[in-house]
């Protein structure tokens, strides 16, 4: 049995819960629907929830939100701390947009606004690395994504997993022991389109009428979903 943390660092909004959940729901439900052998423990980093001991997962999930990796909020300092712990112990630890963005700051690499603005739709990635037998590099893949940060510099130890057109660090692994992405492999499409309809105006038309068109293709949750699976598991990374 495998028990991944998942460490919920935001909550969707009230409105759009009724249909689509909380972001710790939607990490359950994609998780525990591809591994058999999955159980997930949510804990609320926003207020301050943590494991007893560190041992008490497999390995941790850093989920996405709406706050800035550089913001001096005391929830995300005790986060960043947790994130060097983690790193020190050599504990396997997934970062998912925020996530994926903290793991590179508090390590040594920055995180910033993009100069490109709003990242919004499903955004095709390819893998530089190979994530096992079904994900060789060269791997083409698609996530949805919402963000205007992004890592422009790596942390210490850190190689570049993915990349897309619009991001240039769209995935990392550190060592062998910390794997992340920009993208959000729990957004399903109509949640995606929800939030997106929320911030039309703050996107632009431009950009709001190309990730709506980018919906038709459907983003490849499993696949991902998998991925960090096995990662976790320890069989993922060759």
């Amino acid at each position: 049995m495998i028990n991944i943390g998942i460490l919920k660092a935001d909550s969707v909004m009230p409105d759009l819960q009724a249909d689509h959940g909380d972001y710790s729901d939607m990490f359950e439900h994609l998780l525990t629907g591809v591994g058999e052998d999955v159980r997930v423990s949510v804990y609320d980093v926003e207020q301050g929830n943590y494991p007893d001991s560190i041992d008490d997962c497999s390995g941790y999930l850093i989920t996405g939100s709406k706050r800035s990796v550089y913001e001096d909020e005391p929830w995300i300092v005790i986060l960043g701390q947790f994130v060097r712990t983690l790193h020190q112990r050599k504990k396997k630890l997934v970062g998912i947009c925020f996530g994926h963005q903290l793991v590179a700051q508090e390590l040594g690499g920055k995180t910033e606004k993009s100069a490109r603005g709003w990242g919004v739709g499903r955004h095709d990635t390819e893998l530089l690395i190979d994530l096992g037998t079904d994900g060789p590099a060269g791997t083409h893949f698609g996530l949805l994504s919402s963000h205007q940060d992004q890592v422009s510099r790596l942390p210490e130890g850190g190689r570049i997993l993915a990349v897309s057109d619009f991001c240039p660090i769209a995935g990392m692994l550190v060592e062998d022991h910390i794997l992340t992405f920009q993208g959000h492999p729990e957004f399903g499409v109509g949640y995606a389109r929800d939030l997106l309809d929320i911030r039309r105006t703050a996107v632009g038309e431009e950009k709001f009428l190309k990730a709506v068109d980018s919906f038709s293709q459907a983003p490849d949750q499993r696949r991902v979903a998998g991925w960090i699976i096995d990662f976790i598991a320890g069989s993922a990374h060759r």
